[in-house]
């Protein structure tokens, strides 16, 4: 896929979807090389009711339901002021059956200001559609020409076998991964601390999912993967890129540390530093290989 963010020896780095607000953050969203917006869908969404978030020691949940204003709004309020951050635009795109996604793709395909649409095909918050991921990417696909980007789950028994269908129906690249549906229990009540009781799991402890899922898909099919789960530093983001990612997403990291995004690219150039490269095109994928140099660092 022909992008500007992804080159051979970079590693561009954006947001999770949902992690950031680029129109009350806008220094943190220039700071990125590409902003994901929140899922847009066809029609306004209040979301689900509060509590929508809670934390645990490694994880934090949510459950905001896909909260936005709808296609039609989204693109005569929001568009506007993000196209004047005059930085990439990818939109997420969310809905409840594949005409849905087919609409908002429809309608974004209009937009020269939006350079990726991201499909979130596996939102733990909301009730799923009934197609398949890759009957739903086969329908935005025949919706618009710009690239498709399949956000999948990590809750699935092959991850892999996801991908290929996704490539097979037009996907041009993949977001890995998405959260996975967990639980947290009010420690008085043990009552659930969601109003919806379960909800989106994130954070640290997230990580190892999203190795696997980025090392897995990576070895199955040959398109740009943009990693994300877990992410605080440059070392997370490193292994992620040996995993087989092209690019880093950075998400609950965010809403703690928003100058995150220029503290972990320098953590990532001094990693590269220590292992004695100038390019990540010799790291990109190299968890496959059978020896890598090591920093002191590192052991």
């Amino acid at each position: 896929m022909q992008n500007p963010i992804f080159t051979p020896h970079g590693v561009p780095i954006l947001n999770a979807s949902g992690c950031l607000d680029a129109l009350t953050a806008p220094d943190v969203a220039r700071s990125l090389d590409a902003f994901v917006t929140k899922t847009v869908t066809p029609l306004r969404r209040e979301g689900n009711p509060p509590p929508r978030i809670a934390e645990t020691d490694e994880w934090m949940l949510n459950s905001i339901g896909l909260q936005n204003p709808g296609i039609d709004a989204w693109c005569t309020d929001s568009l506007p002021a993000l196209r004047g951050l005059e930085v990439p635009l990818w939109v997420s795109v969310g809905g409840f059956s594949a005409h849905d996604f087919a609409l908002v793709c429809e309608r974004l395909d209009e937009v020269d200001a939006v350079e990726v649409v991201e499909l979130n095909l596996s939102c733990p918050n909301v009730d799923e559609a009934p197609e398949t991921s890759a009957e739903l990417v086969a329908a935005a696909r025949r919706a618009t020409s710009k690239p498709l980007f399949a956000k999948l789950s990590p809750a699935t028994s092959d991850i892999a076998e996801s991908a290929r269908a996704v490539a097979d129906a037009g996907a041009d690249g993949l977001s890995l991964v998405n959260t996975i549906r967990g639980l947290a229990l009010d420690p008085r009540t043990l009552r659930p601390t969601l109003a919806r009781g379960s909800g989106g799991a994130s954070g640290p402890a997230l990580r190892p999912l999203a190795l696997h899922c980025v090392y897995a898909c990576a070895g199955a099919v040959e398109l740009p993967i943009v990693g994300m789960g877990g992410v605080t530093s440059g070392h997370d983001a490193l292994a992620l890129v040996a995993a087989g990612a092209s690019a880093v997403a950075l998400g609950t990291v965010l809403f703690s540390d928003p100058l995150a995004p220029a503290r972990v690219r320098a953590e990532l150039a001094a990693e590269l530093e220590l292992r004695g490269g100038d390019s990540m095109s010799h790291i990109r994928g190299s968890a496959r290989e059978s020896a890598l140099p090591v920093s002191s660092s590192a052991m």
